[in-house]
C-alpha cells in the first residue's frame, strides 16, 4: 500500500526501528531517535544493495518517489545508483577543494 503525506509525518518512534514500506523497494525507516530517513533497496549485479535517499522532512514522499524513479532509470541502464552516488560526491569534493583550495 502506498503511503500519504499524513501518514508519513504521523509515524512516531518506538524503543526499536522499524521500516514502513512505500513499495517498489521504497521505504522509511523510523529510528528510536526519531528520524526518520528513506531508503531504497535493490539487487545489482546479484548482490542486495541500499541507497540512502534522505531524512524526512528534508526529502519529502514525492522528492523521495522521483528520486526513487531515478534510481530505477539508472539500473535499467545497467548503472549502480548507489555507485553513481558516490561518485558524484567524489566529484562535487574534487570541485569545492579546487575552489577553496587553489592549487599554488
Amino acid at each position: 500500500m502506498k503511503l500519504n503525506a499524513t501518514q508519513v509525518s504521523g509515524f512516531k518512534p518506538t524503543s526499536q526501528k522499524y521500516k514502513v514500506s512505500d513499495g517498489g523497494g521504497l521505504y522509511l525507516e523510523v529510528n528510536p531517535s526519531g528520524s526518520k530517513l528513506w531508503r531504497f533497496r535493490y539487487r545489482f549485479q546479484g548482490k542486495q544493495k541500499l541507497l540512502a535517499l534522505g531524512k524526512y522532512p528534508d526529502v519529502s514522499l514525492k522528492k523521495a518517489r522521483d528520486d526513487l524513479a531515478e534510481a530505477k532509470k539508472q539500473l535499467e541502464h545497467g548503472i549502480d545508483p548507489s555507485a553513481q552516488k558516490k561518485q558524484q560526491k567524489q566529484i562535487q569534493s574534487i570541485i569545492y577543494n579546487e575552489r577553496v583550495l587553489p592549487v599554488k
